[in-house]
């Protein structure tokens, strides 16, 4: 009986059907943004920047092969931008979803240094996307083919999206939850006063309380946000707090284009009704035909499509629950180890600052102090300064280097001195570890330095 009241209520929610058009904002937005985000990318300068200029590039595990193109980096962008352009318009889609999701994660992954969570975020939406019918409606696939176009969808394919969504924010709040940021306000402590030149609110950055405020607002927010926007009755009050909370963040600290990213993302959850009638103004500004905007037809997958999809979706949604816990295999303090800190929605909780001074010794007793800048941007150095995997990465370019320019067996020494979160710098790495003989891998990395402090929380 367990079993048959079960398929019944599987099959109630698959068959289900809602509304296009929020999926189809949701589309025009998303594909809006990232064009205009890959432009803005280049407008600054940012391609030759982080990605040419550099003689070195940080990679990812197992995404060794993952290297910028050279000048022709380039036309990477303007792929990913001009795919973003073809989704903001619903033309040749499922190709412009697919070309997007790969050219955005290549380039996301070609240097660690640039690692930002909603870059990650980005890359997850853009795959989902792949297999939804966002171009079902009020696209130029769905104007140029009748039988594509359609006022219903499967009412799973639009949850998804605001799956992700709540996962972020929830997973994020619950990062929150530990003692340096609830019971020390750290490191807004930190950052704050940093910004007390601001006009007219400017002095309160210098107020303890008001550090202690952002943090525990900041976790309540995350936590609770995406759960407000899902319940109608509080879904105003939630989106107007979405406004405020990411315009602040935008003016406190140099995160890019993610607020406004999350700001429109936040609309997918408002009414079919809101969205019905924002695509019919914008229809009849253009001159759209009340056929292409008031379709009869449903949109519906195949059933070989359908659990081909879900399947994906089943594994994709439980990666996604899981992997923000992988840390738990590791010993030592997270934030110090930073082992299983990547991908797991731990946006902007801590404070690291440090040098590395390397060392490279061959057979013969020759020692060379290494010049970081020679090897590295600015920028490169002060992430590898604190980032136990990228100063092995660097230890095995300085390596390299040395090796093909006739030292012998070379050796990798590194004196490290990191702060976490205000407190008294010490040693990262374990003095007289060779890094040249290290291996990176998912196993725990038994040369970093025990933290000799605790942070007690997720």
């Amino acid at each position: 009986m367990m079993v048959t009241n079960t398929a019944s209520k599987l099959h109630t929610f698959l068959t289900k059907t809602t509304s296009c058009a929020p999926l189809a904002v949701f589309r025009m937005l998303f594909g809006l943004l990232m064009f205009v985000s890959m432009i803005r990318f280049w407008w600054k300068g940012w391609i030759h920047e982080f990605f040419i200029s550099p003689k070195y590039h940080f990679s990812f595990y197992g995404f060794e092969w993952v290297q910028p193109w050279g000048e022709y980096t380039y036309v990477l962008f303007i792929i990913a931008a001009g795919s973003a352009g073809l989704i903001a318009l619903g033309l040749w889609y499922r190709s412009a979803t697919i070309i997007f999701f790969l050219s955005f994660t290549y380039i996301e992954l070609m240097d660690k240094t640039t690692y930002l969570n909603h870059y990650y975020f980005i890359s997850l939406i853009s795959f989902l996307m792949i297999f939804l019918p966002a171009h079902a409606c009020f696209g130029l696939d769905a104007r140029n083919n009748k039988n594509l176009n359609s006022s219903g969808i499967p009412a799973w394919t639009t949850l998804s999206i605001k799956v992700m969504v709540v996962i972020l924010y929830f997973y994020a709040g619950l990062a929150k939850l530990n003692s340096d940021w609830l019971l020390k306000a750290l490191p807004m402590k930190i950052w704050l006063p940093a910004k007390n030149d601001l006009p007219l609110i400017g002095d309160l950055f210098d107020e303890l309380w008001v550090a202690y405020a952002f943090s525990w607002i900041g976790c309540i927010y995350d936590l609770s946000i995406g759960f407000l926007l899902s319940y109608r009755p509080t879904r105003v009050i939630a989106f107007l707090s979405v406004i405020a909370f990411h315009l602040l963040t935008s003016l406190l600290f140099p995160i890019g284009m993610f607020p406004y990213i999350m700001i429109f993302t936040a609309m997918i959850f408002f009414s079919e009704g809101f969205h019905e009638k924002q695509l019919q103004r914008i229809g009849k500004a253009l001159r759209f035909s009340q056929s292409f905007l008031s379709s009869d037809h449903t949109y519906r997958y195949s059933k070989p499509a359908s659990r081909f999809i879900l399947t994906i979706f089943t594994f994709f949604f439980m990666i996604q629950l899981l992997l923000p816990f992988r840390y738990w295999l590791y010993p030592g303090e997270l934030f110090w180890t930073e082992e299983g800190y990547r991908f797991s929605w731990r946006v902007m909780l801590m404070e690291k600052m440090g040098t590395a001074t390397f060392v490279v010794k061959d057979s013969s007793g020759k020692v060379i102090e290494v010049n970081n800048s020679e090897f590295l941007t600015p920028q490169q150095e002060k992430m590898m300064a604190t980032q136990p995997d990228m100063m092995l990465e660097f230890a095995h370019i300085l390596r390299d280097y040395f090796s093909s320019r006739g030292m012998e067996n070379p050796q990798v020494f590194v004196d490290s001195y990191v702060s976490l979160n205000g407190r008294i710098g010490r040693p990262l790495v374990k003095p007289g570890v060779d890094l040249s003989k290290e291996n990176e891998s998912f196993l725990p990395k038994y040369w970093i330095t025990p933290f000799h402090d605790e942070i007690k929380g997720l």
